[in-house]
């Protein structure tokens, strides 16, 4: 599918699937760029993968929910070391009791953070990968 969409969008480093890509530079004509050839201007990029994080508390982390917000701020700091960042955290009445939106660089580092997350025993997480608009309108018209 990525192969597709890549054939489908010649504008070579402005669109990966999951990650956006906030360019500085103007945005070539497709012909102007190549999956061969770098783009001739230079760019300035950040690319950050968007995912949901669904959690609940475990046992051990309702006995001690009052400590909740110092291992919110943990994470928080825990996770901006490793190059993502929080974006939203909500705390939620239903089937799961919080909710975050965060980014990272790539799939690793979310994983590392979850991993980190699972072994301090307080919380269990179900992560999702979130695509922004413009690559879901991507993927769409990618289908024909």
């Amino acid at each position: 599918m990525a192969r597709a969409l890549a054939a489908h969008s010649l504008r070579e480093d402005t669109f990966q699937v999951g990650c956006v890509f906030r360019a500085i530079s103007r945005m070539p004509a497709p012909a102007e760029v190549t999956p061969y050839r770098r783009a001739p201007w230079p760019r300035r990029e950040v690319c950050m993968t968007t995912y949901i994080v669904l959690m609940n508390w475990t046992e051990q982390g309702a006995k001690s929910v009052r400590d909740s917000p110092k291992r919110l701020d943990a994470a928080r700091k825990q996770l901006g070391d490793m190059g993502g960042s929080f974006k939203a955290f909500y705390l939620t009445m239903g089937e799961y009791d919080m909710v975050a939106v965060v980014e990272a660089p790539d799939d690793a580092v979310l994983a590392r953070f979850s991993l980190m997350l699972a072994a301090a025993g307080n919380v269990r997480t179900r992560t999702l990968k979130a695509f922004p608009e413009f690559a879901y309108r991507e993927i769409i018209s990618s289908l024909g």
